[in-house]
């Protein structure tokens, strides 16, 4: 699927067309299995969208960190329709993945071969998540600072950002061992499970997805709402450990 970040549609609204139509409900409440202990959360002051509070992050050093910060903030940024990656905790639910089982690729066979397949035969890469991230975020600094005086992803305008991350998606970028099209398909899953995810994974944090999409969240009871398309849901979503948004 193609995303023009160029174009003259809302960011949001883009992102939402593209995106939350397709993920099921498992998604948006997210998996217990991969859970960790709650950390702090939000972003380091002086990053997009900081917040009173720090998140530190688990895994991604201090660079890697700073572009994870900007890219979900080009992805999903904050608008006239509510929060958005940063404020939501996005960065934090992605570190947090990265020390799970699902970061350290134990849901999937590694050892190789790696051969070269089509999507539909599954995951092919020797690389775990958190190792596409460090690789493919290391080199994409690299091609940066090689080609804007020195300076980082994180460093450079929003708008040659964006231009970064649209080359990525169409694989016109040269990342070594970590294909620019898997770094991004990466990144942006990722940034849809953390900003849909129940807060108790760390993103999505005032559940401000939900109550835009009028998803009910874990709500015991709501089937007879199901029978009712095109209707919005009246009340408020409501997270696993029982918060009301």
């Amino acid at each position: 699927m193609s995303h023009d970040f160029n174009d003259d549609e809302p960011a949001r609204r883009r992102f939402l067309k593209h995106t939350l139509t397709l993920l099921p409900a498992v998604t948006l409440l997210g998996s217990t299995s991969f859970l960790r202990s709650n950390t702090a959360s939000a972003a380091p002051p002086g990053s997009p969208g900081a917040g009173t509070d720090v998140h530190v992050p688990l895994y991604f050093n201090a660079d890697e960190w700073q572009f994870l910060l900007a890219a979900c903030d080009r992805l999903i940024p904050s608008d006239s329709n509510g929060p958005g990656a940063i404020a939501e905790g996005v960065p934090e639910f992605i570190d947090r993945q990265m020390e799970t089982l699902y970061g350290h690729g134990g849901i999937w066979y590694l050892k190789g071969p790696a051969l070269s397949a089509p999507a539909e035969m599954g995951f092919q890469s020797l690389l775990a998540p958190r190792d596409i991230y460090r690789v493919g975020i290391a080199a994409l600094n690299a091609h940066c600072q090689r080609q804007f005086s020195g300076r980082r992803f994180h460093e450079i305008d929003p708008a040659l950002q964006e231009t970064l991350l649209s080359q990525l998606e169409k694989d016109e970028l040269e990342l070594g061992s970590c294909s620019a099209t898997m770094f991004f398909q990466q990144l942006l899953q990722n940034t849809r499970e953390g900003w849909l995810s129940d807060p108790i994974h760390g993103g999505n944090r005032t559940m401000a997805s939900w109550k835009l999409i009028g998803f009910p969240g874990a709500r015991a009871d709501f089937t007879d709402w199901a029978s009712r398309p095109n209707v919005a849901y009246p009340q408020g979503p409501v997270n696993i450990a029982g918060r009301r948004s």
